[in-house]
């Protein structure tokens, strides 16, 4: 595995790759790799000639500095599991590489933008928009590949693809889950033993609301789980929303034809923690 700190040099490498005709796969990460990440990256292995990794925490899409603070990192271990999944290039930047002069883009997401995360995490979407912009214009990748758990996320980084004119392909992967249902995340080793014993209580509701779709219509529906998630003290729920699939708009009703997702957000102590499944 080859590892770059300098964008002139990544980019010189990758240059001459192209060059000789390969296909180059990448998935942008903030580290704290986990069975999530990696099934990205063998997904995007298998895809192409070349797997791509970024580590670099944007400070930018961060609203709080503590969050900021806390959010795990070790590189020599992130490292040791890209060896393993078969890495060709690990980009690895600071800040000064990744922003050399302050930026200052400001991105318009529409609706997009207006709920569920961006309702709670003002400036958090613009944050991500012009880290991933400025990651594809240095790898500029053929394909690149992203978890369906951070649904919004996704939504938002294909709406930068079609607003910037990006020639990237856009793969989006499913959800990984441990064994008890948890959906992977980085986040999750900051929870104590105790609180990740009581963390699945997340998906087993987003679970009945998949079930209780069958028999109650998307108003009532959506207040049932607010409610199931508010009558349990160890958690602080944040969102929970029943949305189409497209513009992650709130659905009042179900329609075959329209996918539906049901996205929740909630505290476990001091860790925020989302998740979302698909209803239809």
């Amino acid at each position: 595995m080859k590892i770059f700190s300098s964008v002139k040099a990544i980019q010189a490498f990758l240059d001459e790759q192209r060059s000789k005709g390969n296909t180059i796969g990448f998935v942008p990460t903030m580290g704290a790799l986990h069975e999530g990440h990696l099934n990205l990256m063998r997904k995007a292995s298998n895809e192409n000639d070349l797997l791509v990794v970024s580590i670099f925490i944007n400070p930018i899409q961060f609203n709080k500095k503590q969050d900021l603070l806390q959010y795990p990192h070790d590189l020599e271990v992130d490292s040791v599991l890209l060896e393993e999944v078969g890495c060709d290039v690990l980009f690895a930047p600071d800040e000064k590489e990744m922003y050399p002069e302050v930026v200052d883009k400001t991105y318009d997401f529409g609706l997009l933008e207006k709920v569920m995360e961006g309702a709670f995490r003002p400036g958090h979407f613009n944050g991500v928009a012009i880290v991933v912009k400025r990651l594809f214009d240095i790898v500029a990748p053929d394909r690149a590949y992203f978890g369906e758990k951070d649904f919004q996320q996704l939504a938002i980084i294909k709406k930068l693809v079609e607003i910037e004119n990006i020639a990237v392909e856009i793969v989006p992967c499913p959800i990984v889950r441990d064994e008890d249902g948890l959906a992977l995340s980085s986040r999750n080793r900051l929870l104590t033993a105790e609180q990740r014993k009581i963390a699945p209580f997340i998906y087993e509701t987003l679970r009945q609301a998949k079930l209780r779709r069958q028999h109650i219509c998307a108003n009532p529906l959506r207040q049932m789980i607010i409610n199931i998630f508010e009558g349990n003290e160890n958690f602080k729920l944040e969102y929970f929303d029943i949305v189409d699939d497209k513009n992650l708009q709130p659905v009042d009703g179900w329609n075959d034809n329209v996918g539906t997702l049901a996205c929740v957000a909630v505290w476990l102590g001091d860790v925020r923690l989302i998740d979302n499944i698909r209803i239809i």
